[in-house]
């Protein structure tokens, strides 16, 4: 398999990724190491894991990243619940002591949370760890044995190596710094808002519908727009949003109706501060430059 290889499978997919991109996929592939995927909100970080799952025809697994994530969320935890069951149960049949205890520390009692769940299939699944920057920093621990060795420790039961190893993406969109342990443990690519060019692709590849003139000006109007001095820059789902609204209300040139294109802005503008900024001459003046 070559880079290109793997961007025509994703092109298969909807998605259009830049040489860049599949150059880095193609080499975590072949090396099996993960790849730390690194950039603005709403420039398709997360959908390349969902997109990779699709064409490898595999099992996608995510943990969504917060503040407070831990291992018992991540990696395993015990049923309680079922613990408390079966030593009861013991304990009326006359049952105490260390077999009592080996078997509620059994693997038949283990809850398999994303990252242990992701090194027990059979088959290969993609493992998205999205958004690792919004974790604790500690938690960066956590994912080093994993990362490194693709095996998990567990005190009561031992170490579970990995059955097969998983195809790893995290994504991270820069609002704190990750350890040099972590990055260390991945190959890494910074994804950037895609160029006129590419995005259209997408616009095309996702609403083949789409006019060709229509097209254009909204490619044109969110990569002008993303020029100005917003709290949110709008993001390729956005703009894809943006496409859909407008052709759901039957524009087919942003200069025709200010008040209908303001109306609509909705779907690129997620604070109220950027809306209010937004005024419609100002969205009027920046149509006009992408007609």
């Amino acid at each position: 398999m070559t880079w290109t290889t793997v961007q025509i499978a994703l092109a298969e997919q909807n998605y259009v990724a830049s040489n860049d991109l599949s150059v880095a996929l193609h080499l975590a592939l072949a090396l099996e190491r993960p790849l730390l995927l690194e950039g603005a909100a709403g420039v398709g970080k997360t959908e390349v894991a969902r997109t990779l799952s699709l064409a490898r025809n595999t099992k996608l697994i995510r943990l969504q990243c917060y503040e407070g994530l831990d291992a018992s969320q991540a990696i395993y935890e015990w049923n309680y619940q079922r613990q408390l069951l079966t030593i009861r149960s013991a304990a009326e049949d006359g049952e105490t002591g260390k077999a009592v205890e080996d078997r509620i520390f059994s693997r038949d009692f283990l809850l398999e949370r994303p990252l242990l769940e992701a090194i027990t299939q059979d088959t290969p699944p993609v493992l998205l760890i999205d958004e690792i920057d919004r974790a604790d920093e500690e938690f960066e621990a956590y994912l080093l044995e994993v990362l490194s060795d693709y095996q998990v420790s567990i005190p009561e039961l031992g170490t579970i190596e990995a059955t097969s190893k998983p195809i790893v993406i995290l994504t991270s969109n820069g609002t704190r710094d990750l350890s040099d342990a972590l990055r260390r443990r991945c190959l890494y690519a910074y994804v950037d808002y895609p160029d006129r060019t590419t995005e259209l692709a997408i616009l095309k590849s996702r609403c083949p519908q789409v006019d060709d003139t229509l097209a254009r000006q909204v490619i044109g109007f969110v990569q002008k727009l993303r020029q100005e001095e917003l709290e949110k820059t709008p993001g390729v789902a956005e703009m894809l949003d943006f496409a859909a609204a407008l052709m759901g209300l039957g524009i087919a040139d942003l200069t025709e109706n200010p008040a209908v294109l303001q109306s609509t802005l909705i779907t690129l503008l997620k604070t109220q501060s950027d809306q209010a900024h937004l005024t419609m001459d100002v969205a009027a003046r920046i149509a006009g430059k992408a007609a």
